[in-house]
């Protein structure tokens, strides 16, 4: 299958998992040895590719971070999952169930479908595919089936695959969609997803006669087109070869080239009482600006996007500027530190704390790879701005899954404001406690 023509290794993530005993719906990991056994080339499309597997992983947390890796590295990505989706009763969201998942548990034991949509938006759109096989249990095949938006994922995301009800009672489903995609793989066959999606379907239609409705839900998007108004100007995007080289100047030597806008709102007073506040971002530039060798700066243009409220445009073009450092100066090169932290600050400017948090923890671990030191202000400035989005946020489930990370970088990186690490810590005590009141 096709995904992308780029020269770059691909990653494909193979994501096998149910409850163990009566709960299980679905053979999920009955998959797997057919999947490892396609080159890892054919599941991404790309000449070659890294393949990680996961067979009834226990903790959501540990997918998150599994799921959080390989989203970050720079190729495309292709995410395959079996298993079965169930509602939390509280919020009444799809989770993915894992292997240790019960009803009573549900939302501390399966892994939310909205944290997987939030891992995925940080890519650049175009290369990022999700194929799956799931069975939902009866409330979530009712939601479905009235709103297939359900599980919607994020704009630049190709989705294929199927979602069925559950099986009669003291049966369990196989994962036959990506059993028999396993199979044209292994006979040779290399067609493009479309083609090879549609060869799937005609193939179940044969054996199992044409899907009643209710049978199935069968999922076809490839990449759409990303929305602009008619009269906005066009992103500065870099060529597919050939591209212009970048060069970022030190952050303390052009504090006045950065336009105003750009410069970091200053934290504000931390709303609830604590020995000290949260830190505020430095008073400098987030970001220098990166200028072509023939002096044009493709940062004003996206930042004028971004105030204009085309979010979406500008984080696209952004992260294609990140790509082109990747390729052209190593993944991990000031260069490509540099578009990685824009788009962090866009995310802020887009009014998303949770992926501007999470990019500005990538920027302080990309910069900490870099043998930068830990009292290094670019270091510290990033680990700030990390800090100071994840107060942003009001979404509880989205502050828990962030903190562990955020934590650790804090006690590597404590920064000049004395007692962020507590500060950080009585919050996250605090939305503990706030749901624990909720579930009682």
């Amino acid at each position: 299958m096709v995904i992308d023509r780029e020269d770059t290794a691909g990653t494909a993530l193979l994501l096998a998992a149910a409850p163990v005993g009566r709960g299980r719906l679905i053979d999920a990991v009955g998959v797997l040895p057919a999947l490892a056994a396609v080159p890892p080339g054919a599941l991404t499309g790309t000449a070659a590719a890294t393949l990680v597997e996961l067979a009834d992983p226990l903790d959501p947390q540990a997918v998150l971070t599994r799921l959080r890796a390989a989203a970050a590295a720079p190729g495309p990505l292709s995410l395959y999952m079996a298993g079965q989706l169930h509602l939390d009763h509280r919020q009444r969201l799809p989770h993915l169930a894992l292997a240790r998942t019960a009803p009573s548990t549900l939302r501390y034991t399966a892994l939310p479908w909205h944290w997987i949509a939030g891992e995925l938006r940080l890519r650049r759109p175009g290369t990022t595919t999700v194929v799956v096989d799931l069975v939902a249990d009866d409330p979530t095949w009712g939601r479905l089936t009235a709103d297939r938006g359900l599980l919607a994922l994020c704009h630049g995301v190709r989705v294929y695959g199927r979602v069925v009800p559950p099986p009669a009672r003291r049966t369990i489903a196989s994962p036959d969609y990506l059993k028999a995609c396993a199979a044209i793989w292994r006979s040779g066959a290399r067609p493009p997803l479309a083609a090879l999606h549609e060869q799937v379907v005609a193939q179940s239609a044969a054996a199992h006669g044409p899907a009643a409705p209710g049978v199935a839900l069968v999922f076809a998007a490839d990449f759409p087109a990303s929305p602009s108004p008619a009269a906005a100007p066009p992103m500065p995007v870099p060529p597919a070869a050939a591209a212009p080289s970048l060069s970022v100047p030190p952050l303390s030597a052009c504090p006045s080239s950065v336009p105003p806008a750009y410069a970091p709102a200053p934290a504000p007073a931390d709303r609830d009482p604590e020995p000290a506040p949260a830190p505020a971002p430095p008073s400098a530039p987030a970001v220098p600006p990166a200028r072509q060798e023939n002096g044009a700066d493709p940062l004003p243009a996206i930042l004028a996007a971004a105030e204009s409220g085309r979010h979406a445009e500008a984080a696209e073009a952004a992260a294609a500027w990140e790509q082109h450092a990747h390729r052209t100066h190593g993944s991990g090169s000031p260069q490509a530190v540099h578009w990685l932290e824009v788009r962090a600050d866009l995310a802020r400017l887009a009014g998303d704390p949770a992926a501007s948090c999470r990019l500005w923890m990538v920027a302080a671990e990309a910069r900490l790879a870099r043998r930068q030191t830990l009292d290094d202000p670019e270091v510290e400035g990033a680990v700030d701005r990390a800090h100071h989005q994840w107060e942003r946020l009001r979404d509880g489930e989205a502050a828990r899954a962030l903190a562990p990370a955020l934590i650790a970088l804090r006690r590597r990186v404590p920064g000049r404001q004395r007692g962020a690490l507590q500060v950080l810590q009585r919050r996250l005590e605090r939305w503990h406690d706030t749901t624990e009141d909720v579930m009682r």
